[in-house]
């Protein structure tokens, strides 16, 4: 099990995970507004995003990884190299998504883990995540991965629960 960058060797299981997370509605965490369809321009936008250019309104330089185990897409993970005023409040350095057939088999505690390490080589020292009151299997795989509970937080959704992980 490793985090790759996005790449078109994972193209079907990936186009397969998008299937996936359209049928429960998921939305937003591509890098851009609207759902990638096109691998190529994706890959490209990440990219450019690693290296802050191509930023949609309100978003900051981030890293996108792939979780990879048995060569195919599990999950994807944001890595933020710094919080803009809204991440500060509301959202935190990392996201991550695993796919609805592939949860509740430890590949979000294995995709945060990672990310933490991913974090450390871009130069934080310390990482905030947030997740919705809601997800209580989010709160877990914080918490496992040395998540410490600080507040809860209302935005226009649901409250957020926010952590902070020293690394």
């Amino acid at each position: 099990m490793r985090l790759v960058k996005p790449t078109k060797k994972y193209e079907k299981s990936w186009q397969e995970a998008m299937a996936e997370f359209r049928n429960e509605n998921r939305k937003g965490f591509w890098n851009w507004i609207e759902e990638p369809i096109d691998l190529d321009s994706y890959i490209k936008l990440t990219e450019a995003n690693e290296n802050g250019q191509s930023l949609t309104v309100g978003s900051v330089a981030s890293t996108t990884f792939w979780l990879i185990d048995n060569n195919e897409f599990k999950g994807h993970t944001n890595i933020r190299h710094e919080l803009n005023d809204y991440l500060k409040k509301f959202g935190g350095h990392i996201g991550y998504y695993i796919r609805p057939s592939e949860r509740r088999k430890g590949y979000g505690t294995k995709i945060l883990g990672l990310a933490l390490i991913e974090a450390r080589k871009i130069g934080l020292k310390k990482v905030m995540i947030g997740c919705d009151e809601s997800n209580i299997p989010s709160q877990k795989v914080i918490e496992k991965n040395g998540g410490e509970f600080t507040k809860k937080v209302t935005d226009e959704c649901e409250p957020k629960l926010i952590y902070w992980i020293k690394l």
